[in-house]
Parts: structure tokens; sequence; C-alpha cells
């Protein structure tokens, strides 16, 4: 089961041993556990405030009504108010002081006549008590249709406010604020004026309504002409309000009955028998992102169909599910949860959809899980309500339960997937609800070792590395997270077994009010991103792939100009290594070489610049220091998890004691880790990612010992495989003079890059001691000159003189020189090879005349 609940308040655990106590002080002779534990069935909650206190209702045997409050952070419960009566209480709020409490109840016309305190007589009535200690009760209100009751709570709690704002919501479809001052006198809290309380109407004529407990919000549509229109009321600490939102909704809604979201926590209502009314929720994440989601009525039978509307990207999409069997559970059973990041969609035993909220046009970061996997710890009953984030309330059973993502089920689930979308939606789920974790990293590479051949839609070290930079770095600035590329793929077009899916755009949502801060704020800059083309808005491989052909092709024309911005491109890269610590002497477990790779420096650095220029165009009032730090911070950190992979896979393989030697022949482990670096090659290719300074050097290196010599320059010449000055030179040094060395000698020097092969044949002191190496060498010198000036074809080749001409003259010259002192002797293995080849060439193209 992904999903795991854990109890966030159990009667029984939480409440039975206080009540236990209040019970035998209060309760008539003769009573005893038996009617305690019968009392304790008639518990229900009645409220979740915003500081996450529980306000339940329990009957006792002997008629009274007890309301008590539960604080699961201090554990402890208290009581709140006594009726003296069997009461079927609505709703009930405590101010955030605890000096008043909001209660609204049903009464049966027979106990109102006979009761003269609660005149007149009517079927809802509303107090407001003051229990600090109880002083007064006042009737708010007194009519036959339900009230809710709902105190708001400052967002900001760093000191108590002497004002304290109740909102009523009545099923008439209208919601007054009432601003209620409390005065101390004494030690009691009294309201002062109550005869006449400020009472301001806040909306009416609404078909839906909905309360968000933890920002304050009220959300509420009402119909306008011919579409219904989503409004938006924003409460804050300092009493007052605004309509900060108006959003034409593009589904036309039918009015069959009040729905009431985390303000309907009346139990026996919901067993009441009648036309369903609107299935309908708006969930908040704190990045900025709203959803609407609605289950519509069934169209055919054994489906079900339910929409999610993301406000925040402009669209919308339509889900439809078919339904293995049909049984009891019907339409109205499907929960929506609000875990944040995703919109749980729960059918009871039927399926588990989990919608990103963030990245909707990839369906591949969505879950859809049937049979086991898509059930919730024996979750089936249909009176749930929601009142916060990740949390989910049984109302017939008063349990409530905090609802998680659980990391184990995620890793196994990652395991035993054989779908792509499935293993893409759990590689982000575990880096972002897990964290980005030393941890949770190594366990995913773990994965990917075993599993890189099976995935076909996407490439999983390149995802792993740029979603885990993602979800890393997304602190470190503001914005940041619109800014950086999240994924690997550009879109996805795979289908998800069970389910069909629609996309339809809709209206972007228009604030009335500019200049928000907090969720507000994000929401605009989330709409400001959306109104132009994202693709420019992120850091984009494809840009990088443009410069970094324009940098080399710059630097092999030697275009003027380029000198300044190419020391800056290499001084990026160092600040970049400096910031990459893996060149510690302990612990160090993949024999790196610190070589200075000039292709690998170049594109280092050219990726710290270019997102360093990227991100001051888009953030434009983060600092420029604050902006390089976030640049370089970031590339180092790709070099990092690129060596974290390399580093799992040496474990892996058992490689820990292994030596960088050329001499030797590779074992399997050997094999199987270059192959796997050949991937990471591929991989970083593929996007244009840096790699890890000397990767390229012990990458050649498990060539040089695992391939054989056909297959080793067939990688060369293709490009898996990078000759670099390091290898080179550690491949002459090591490397006998047996025939088979020779030919490997000679294929790697005939092989080498321009700007490599002037750096080795330049070395005073080289180490090519084998007559053999340098004829060879010079023999294919000179089969290339022939390529390029063909009119050598027309020297007679009947000559033996002629035909071995530059070999004759490379055996006079080298005598010549070696007499002469300027090199030592071919035996002792020290010849520069520059020279020899300028004398050779210059020599036999005289006497050719060429």
């Amino acid at each position: 089961m992904l999903l795991h609940l854990s109890a966030r308040f159990d009667p029984q655990r939480d409440a039975a041993s206080w009540l236990a106590g209040q019970f035998l002080a209060a309760a008539p002779r003769g009573a005893d556990a038996d009617n305690l534990l019968e009392s304790l069935e008639t518990l229900h909650i009645v409220n979740v405030e915003r500081n996450g206190n529980i306000i339940y209702t329990l009957k006792g045997i002997w008629g009274h009504t007890s309301i008590g409050l539960y604080d699961p952070n201090s554990k402890t419960n208290e009581h709140l108010y006594t009726f003296e009566k069997d009461l079927h209480v609505i709703s009930c709020s405590v101010n955030n002081e605890k000096t008043l409490l909001a209660v609204s109840f049903l009464q049966s016309t027979e106990e109102a006549r006979t009761d003269l305190l609660f005149q007149p007589v009517s079927k809802c009535l509303t107090l407001l008590i003051e229990i600090c200690p109880v002083n007064d009760v006042k009737v708010l209100k007194a009519v036959d249709s339900r009230i809710r009751v709902q105190f708001l709570y400052p967002v900001a709690e760093a000191h108590a406010f002497p004002e304290s704002c109740l909102l009523l919501i009545s099923e008439d479809k209208y919601v007054e604020k009432f601003d209620i001052r409390v005065v101390k006198e004494g030690h009691a809290a009294v309201i002062e004026n109550s005869s006449h309380l400020l009472k301001e109407k806040i909306a009416d004529d609404f078909i839906w309504i909905q309360w968000d407990t933890l920002e304050q919000r009220l959300f509420y549509i009402v119909p306008k002409g011919s579409r219904d229109i989503l409004n938006c009321v924003q409460f804050y600490p300092d009493k007052s309000f605004t309509l900060i939102l108006e959003v034409p909704l593009e589904i036309s809604l039918t009015d069959t009955g009040l729905k009431l979201v985390n303000l309907d926590y009346d139990y026996y209502q919901r067993q009441e028998t009648g036309p369903q009314p609107l299935n309908l929720q708006v969930f908040t994440s704190e990045k900025g992102c709203m959803c609407l989601c609605h289950c519509m009525a069934p169209v055919n039978p054994g489906e079900v169909s339910y929409s999610v509307f993301f406000l925040h990207k402009g669209c919308g999409k339509t889900y439809t599910v078919a339904l293995e069997r049909m049984d009891s559970l019907q339409v109205k059973d499907l929960l929506f949860l609000n875990l944040d990041y995703y919109v749980a969609v729960f059918l009871p035993g039927h399926f588990l959809h989990l919608v990103n909220t963030q990245y909707p046009d990839l369906m591949c970061c969505n879950f859809f899980l049937t049979g086991e996997d898509a059930k919730i710890n024996g979750l089936h009953k249909s009176a749930i309500v929601s009142p916060l984030k990740s949390v989910v309330l049984d109302l017939s059973t008063g349990r409530m339960f905090t609802l998680e993502i659980s990391k184990q089920a995620l890793l196994q689930f990652l395991w035993n997937s054989k779908l792509d979308g499935d293993r893409m939606a759990t590689l982000h789920c575990l880096l972002l609800h897990v964290g980005s974790t030393t941890e949770s990293e190594t366990e995913i590479i773990k994965w990917i070792s075993e599993n890189i051949s099976t995935c076909f839609t996407f490439d999983p070290i390149q995802e792993f590395i740029i979603a885990s930079l993602y979800w890393r770095m997304c602190p470190e600035a503001v914005n940041l997270d619109k800014h950086l590329p999240y994924t690997s793929l550009v879109c996805w077009n795979e289908l998800i077994p069970g389910i069909t899916c629609t996309t339809h755009i809709i209206s972007l949502p228009v604030l009335k009010v500019q200049n928000c801060k907090g969720f507000w704020g994000k929401l605009i800059s989330i709409l400001e991103c959306v109104k132009y083309d994202e693709s420019h808005v992120r850091f984009n491989s494809k840009v990088l792939w443009r410069e970094w052909e324009k940098l080399h092709l710059k630097k092999r024309t030697e275009v003027k100009g380029i000198t300044t911005y190419m020391a800056t491109v290499f001084e990026y890269a160092k600040k970049v290594h400096s910031n990459f610590n893996t060149w510690r002497t302990e612990g160090r477990l993949v024999p790196l070489f610190k070589d200075e790779d000039d292709q690998q420096q170049l594109l280092t650095g050219l990726m710290a610049v270019q997102l360093k220029d990227h991100l001051m165009r888009h953030l434009p009032y983060v600092s420029k220091k604050r902006i390089e730090e976030i640049a370089v911070d970031y590339v180092s950190k790709l070099l990092d998890l690129t060596y974290r992979i390399m580093e799992n896979v040496w474990k892996k393989y058992n490689l820990d004691s292994w030596v960088f030697s050329l001499g030797q022949r590779g074992t399997s482990n050997e094999i199987l880790v270059f192959h796997f670096m050949c991937r990471m090659l591929h991989a970083a290719s593929g996007m244009c990612l840096p790699l890890p300074p000397g990767f390229h050097t012990l990458h050649t290196g498990l060539g040089v010992r695992c391939l054989p010599l056909y297959t080793l320059l067939l990688y060369i010449d293709q490009g898996v495989l990078h000759l670099t000055e390091t290898c080179i030179l550690k491949l002459l040094k090591e490397l006998d003079n047996t025939e088979k060395k020779e030919k490997l000698k000679l294929g790697t020097l005939t092989r080498l890059p321009e700007a490599i092969s002037n750096k080795i044949g330049q070395l005073p002191n080289h180490p090519v001691g084998s007559t053999t190496v340098v004829r060879n060498y010079v023999k294919l010198l000179f089969e290339k000159l022939r390529n390029k000036w063909p009119n050598m074809l027309l020297v007679d080749r009947s000559s033996a003189q002629i035909e071995f001409l530059p070999l004759n003259y490379l055996v006079t010259i080298l005598t010549e020189v070696d007499h002469q002192g300027q090199v030592a002797s071919v035996e002792r293995g020290t010849v520069n090879v520059r020279l020899v080849e300028e004398v050779a060439l210059k020599h036999t193209t005289m006497l050719l005349g060429l």
C-alpha cells in the first residue's frame, strides 16, 4: 500500500483515560465501566481548528451532552462546556484564546416548548458562550435552517488578539461575519456590548462553499448568467478580508443541494437519503498550485469520470475509469484528498489515483493504482472528510488519521514496477516527499544499476540527475523552481492502463488584488510564466548545445575576440571543480585522475556561465553574486551526483581496491562497470551534461583492459571513448613492446585529437622508445600525406628505394640525430617524436620534389 494511515486521534487511545476520570467524578451512583464504554461510542468529532485542536461531543448516560477539546501537540484533553440535555450538535468552534465557544445544534419541538431558555422556538439554535469561566450564553441565531459556525484564527499567532471573528454559514445560502470583542473582568473573559455585535455579510446565493482551515480562505460558487463563478475570500489577521479571486468555470453545475466542504461534520445528516450534492473541492499547495476537482454524474454504467482543473496552468483533464465490478459503492463514495503536491482520487475497493498538481502535462508523474496497491489501510467508510492537508477523518468512528506516502512502499513499488510511467512517478515522488537525501539517492542508484536496460521511454540516469538536482536546488531561491528543468523528458505519449484522459484548455484566473504575498504571490508568478512559452523560461539543454557548438567552432577557427569569453568560461570551471569536493585523500573510492580535460572543462564552465545568464534574465530581484553561487552550486552538485553513481556502482561490483593499471586484462566485474560507464556517457551526452574530471581517463583505461583491440579502436572512432593526455601517457609508459601492445599504442597515437597530439609530440622525454612504433607512426603519416597530395601516387613504385623512402630516411635521420647528441638513443626509450616527424617529412618532400 502506497499510502499509509497513522492515527492522529483515536478516542480509545487519546480520550478514554481522561474521560474515565471525568465520568467517575460526575457519574451517578451505580455507573460502571460499561456505561463509560457506552458513552465513548457516542463520541463524534464536530470540528478541527486551524491549530490542529479537535473538538468533539460526548453524550453521557445521564442525558448530558459534553463538548471537549483534544490538543494533538500536548496530547491533552480539556472540557469546554456541558449541556444538561441530549442535543444533536451540528457545528462547534472555539476561538484561539479559548474564551468563547460557538455551538449550533438541533432541538426537537417538544423539548423547546418546555425550555424557556432557548426562545423563540426554532429547529436550529446557534449560541455564543463565554467559557473562561462560564459566564453567559448569547443566542446568535434561532432559525429552521442549519447553521455552521467557525471562528477565524490569525495566521500569525505571535500574540493574542482581543477581538474574535466568527463566521456563520447558513444553509439558506449566506455567510455572515461577527466581530466580538472580549474584555477582562477580574478572572473572567466577558463579551463587550454583547447585545450589539458588529455583523457583516460576506457572501450569499451560492450553491457550493468550502472552508480552507489552514489558510483561512472561503471558496464559494455562485451562478452568474449562463456561467458559474468560483470566488475566494481571503481573511487576514487584522480582521480584514478581501474578495481576491473570481474564476469563470468551464463546467455547468446543477444545484442539487448545498454542499459544504470542511464545514459539515454532521455524521447523522450524511446518513440521510436524498439528492447527492456536488462532489467538488478546491485544493491549494504551498508552491502556488490551485486545483478544482469535480466528480461528474456517470454517463455509462460501470464507469466513473472526474475532472481536475489546474487553474494555475490554464488546463483541465478529465479522467474516465472503467470499473471491473459494480457493488454498493457509488460515485458519491469517490474521495478527493489533498496531499499538497498530489491530489489523491480514491474510490475504495477500486482505484487510487495520485495526480501531480505541479506538472499536469506529464501523465508519467501520476500514480494510478489498483488492487492491493490502491488500498489505504482498510479505509473504506463513506463518511470520510479531509479537514486539513494530508488528514482524513472517519466520522463513523471518530478517528482521525494522518495520510502519508510510505517511503518503504515507494521503494518496493519502484523495484516491482514494470511500466515506465510508474517508475517515473515513483522516482519523482521519492525525491519530492522523502527528500533528496543521501539515503534515498543511494537506493535509487541501486535500482538504476539493476534496471538501466529495462527503461524504454526515458533514461533513468538522466532523469535521476535532473530530478534530483531540481528538488535539491528549489529551496535555494524564490521562484527558482520555475527556471530549472525538472525532467529529462520533452513529452510523454504513453497511455496508462485502466484510465483514459482528455485535456482541455481553460481560462487563466485573474486575481482582483495584485502585489500579493505568500500563496497568492506564488500563484501570480506561476500565471505569469504560463502566459509565456515555458520552454524559454526553463533552462534548456538545447541552448547549451548551440553555445557549445559555437564555442568549438570559434576555438577551431581561432576567431578574434573569443579570448575573454573563453577565460571567463574556464574561470567558472575552476570554481565548479573547487566546489566539487571529490579530491579528498580519505574515502575516495573511484580512482579518478585530476587531469585537465579541456573539453570537459569547457563544458563545465559553459554550463555554469549559461545557467548564470539565464537566471539573471528571469530573476532580476536576486543579486548577481547569489545567482553566480547558485549556478556554480548547481553544476557542482551535478558532478557530485555523477560521482555518487560511479561510487555506488564501484561498491556493487566490489572494485573497492581497484588499481588503475593498463597492463592487465579486465575481470568480468570490470567489464560490467565499463559498460555502465558507457551508459553514463550516453546519458550525459544526450543532455549536454559535463562529467567529473578524470571520467574519460578512467573510462578509456577500463576499455583498454576489457575490450579487444579492434573493438577498442572502433569505440574510439565512434566517440564512445575519448582519449585524454593522462591516459595516453600511462598507455605509452606502462605497456611493453610486444607486437600486440605496439599495435595498441600505434592505434591510439594515430587517433589522438590535434591538441593532445601537439602536446605529446613536443615532450622531450616522451616515453616512445620503440622503433616499431616510430616507423609505423611515420608510415601512417605519409599515407595521410599521399591522400593530401595525390601527385605522390605518380611516383614509380617499382623502386624499393623510393617505395620505402620515408622509412629509409627515418632511420638515417635517427642515426644522424643520435650521433649529434640532440636526443637520447632509441634503445633508451626517449625520442622527440615531433623532431623526428618534422625532419623525416622535410627530407622526404624535398627528395620527391613536393
